[in-house]
């Protein structure tokens, strides 16, 4: 039996997601690059050809879609949440105007004029059109103002869909990748306690250390932290190390925090901001990012380092 993998989006950098949508004849897949598969195809209709718009769907929720990279066989697929991101990152981003034949050549005079998500497939324009569409589907309608591409490859049926290009990731491995962040934390915080007692040792040997700790991290802070904690126990506390959970249980508490964890909350807030998708609260993702504080702790970090000159 194939494996099936969700893929979502890591937005570190801003370099996953959709970045340009082509005009194909049959989608293709290819290696480490998303499109649409063939059996994925939803035919674009020509919505209105005196004004040259075409109209289809750019990605559907949950469909699953055939890959095979280096002889191993599988199938991916997207959540209506990654839809709606990807969505909404497209034309943040303003790659309206990114358009492709055939993944290939890259295209003038086309441009993506209309953007939405199904809400209701009975009630969309969807079904004026003869589309039967899933609810959380991307559609798109294109402006096509090059008289090559309208009368050489729609009119004559040499394109018939629309496929996406971009990148993503696999779900497993991000949560992977999330827990490195996290141990590579804790490792630091250990040896940093370890120096500091054996710093300590060598001046003076009954020395209590102390260090210099804060609590005027604001409430939002705190609540997101009993946030993170109630929804990892509703999931099983399978989310967070060790160190992600005695961070939020100390935030939660409002107890003082050492310049050091100031220093080490801004940086793994900074790092796992990319896994946080306030629209999936079940995804580890969004728990350790919240467990640490969420937003407010990022922004109140960052601010606390700069008003002490630690950043």
């Amino acid at each position: 039996m194939k494996k099936v993998i969700e893929l979502v989006l890591e937005e570190t950098e801003g370099l996953n997601g959709i970045n340009a949508i082509s005009i194909v004849e049959h989608p293709a897949i290819e290696e480490n690059f998303i499109t649409l598969a063939k059996e994925y195809e939803v035919e674009f209709k020509a919505q209105d050809e005196e004004k040259r718009i075409l109209m289809g769907a750019a990605l559907i929720p949950n469909k699953t879609i055939y890959r095979n990279q280096g002889g191993e066989e599988f199938y991916v697929y997207f959540s209506k949440e990654t839809v709606r991101k990807a969505s909404e990152l497209f034309l943040m981003r303003g790659y309206q105007g990114n358009t492709t034949l055939e993944h290939a050549a890259e295209l003038s005079g086309l441009s993506v004029v209309e953007s939405w998500i199904v809400e209701d497939p009975q009630k969309d324009k969807t079904a004026i059109y003869g589309l039967e569409l899933p609810e959380g589907t991307w559609m798109v309608s294109m402006k096509v103002n090059n008289d090559d591409i309208w009368n050489n490859y729609v009119k004559t049926g040499r394109v018939k869909g629309f496929s996406i290009e971009g990148y993503f990731v696999d779900k497993m491995q991000m949560e992977s990748h999330l827990e490195r962040i996290e141990e590579e934390e804790a490792e630091f915080m250990l040896s940093n306690i370890i120096a500091k007692i054996k710093k300590d040792g060598r001046l003076k040997s009954k020395k209590r250390i102390e260090m210099e700790s804060y609590t005027d991290y604001p409430e939002a802070v705190r609540n997101n932290a009993k946030r993170g904690i109630e929804l990892n126990e509703k999931g099983g506390n399978k989310c967070a190390t060790a160190v992600g959970k005695i961070r939020a249980q100390q935030l939660a508490d409002g107890r003082a925090i050492s310049v050091e964890t100031i220093a080490r909350m801004y940086s793994y807030l900074s790092r796992a901001e990319a896994y946080y998708d306030e629209g999936d609260t079940a995804a580890c993702g969004t728990i350790s990012f919240l467990l640490w504080g969420g937003l407010a702790a990022k922004r109140w970090s960052e601010s606390k380092l700069k008003e002490l000159g630690k950043l």
